[in-house]
């Protein structure tokens, strides 16, 4: 995590008590890269969050306020820049190994070569996009995703962020995967945790992609791990994805959020099968109906 501008970004956000997991959910949703937590005396939080250098602040800011939309009660504090700080340091403190599931770790690259032997490790380089495993809508999808994953299946993960899911569904068995993101600043940092993982890329089609448009392949498995909006306008593209028989692994849905998504999984002729909650958070499979 090398930073050769010499200094950080940092924007700081408060809650009333009680709300720390969504100030922690806020960080990791913008890809803070380190995070600072303060309890106040009037009983608030406050949480100061770094980031990365290589873009402005406006833009780190973009990221968080439109997040925030989805978390009343917090608002942005200040910000600012800090020079010459060995976040590195922090960083290695603040990403430990994750065991996730029944058989899956989540380790940064630094921590390769220490896993668990009964444990499938994911590499990921944390503050590279959303995704790092270390958020309970990840966990979520991982876990169900272990369930329902086969040897030799196709997955599609749509919104992949850093590219953990197909890392996951990869080293769980899957055959092909495809992955696609809105964002193209982020491609290439998946494709550096791919070879992090020492993935095989001709098995990945990774590319730009707004959701499901013009998305044109099938899939066995469909995962997204994105925000409730986009998740409701894609929803009604998914049976012809994953037909009669494939899965679908949908969240970054707050639990309070579930009866919205319901009803969109209703109107596209979807079923839920598992349920899975995590903290505040709350993911599904479905299957189409039949």
């Amino acid at each position: 995590m090398q930073n050769s501008d010499n200094y950080w970004w940092y924007i700081t956000i408060k809650s009333e008590a009680g709300q720390e997991d969504n100030l922690f959910s806020l960080a990791d949703i913008s890809e803070s890269i380190g995070t600072e937590l303060q309890e106040l005396p009037d009983g608030n939080s406050r949480l100061r969050m770094y980031y990365r250098s290589n873009e402005e602040i406006a833009f780190w800011k973009g990221r968080l306020l439109e997040a925030m939309k989805e978390f009343p009660g917090v608002e942005i504090e200040d910000w600012g820049k800090i020079d010459n700080q060995p976040w590195n340091v922090a960083a290695e403190e603040a990403f430990p190994p994750l065991p996730v599931g029944r058989g899956l770790v989540v380790l940064a690259p630094w921590h390769k070569g220490s896993e668990p032997a009964d444990r499938t490790a994911l590499y990921i380089n944390p503050g590279s996009a959303f995704g790092t495993g270390y958020h309970e809508s990840t966990q979520i999808v991982l876990e169900l995703l272990e369930k329902y994953i086969r040897p030799g299946v196709t997955t599609a993960d749509i919104g992949t962020g850093s590219g953990i899911l197909t890392i996951g569904a990869l080293k769980m068995g899957a055959g092909r995967a495809y992955a696609r993101d809105i964002d193209p600043t982020v491609i290439e940092e998946v494709r550096k945790n791919f070879e992090l993982n020492e993935l095989d890329l001709e098995k990945i089609d990774l590319a730009t992609g707004d959701l499901l448009k013009d998305f044109g392949h099938t899939a066995d498995i469909l995962t997204a791990n994105i925000l409730l909006d986009p998740l409701t306008t894609m929803v009604a593209d998914v049976p012809a994805v994953i037909g009669k028989e494939g899965v679908a692994i949908f969240s970054g849905m707050l639990e309070k959020e579930k009866p919205v998504f319901l009803k969109a999984l209703a109107a596209a002729k979807m079923t839920p099968a598992e349920e899975l909650v995590k903290g505040e958070w709350w993911g599904v499979a479905a299957k189409a109906e039949a």
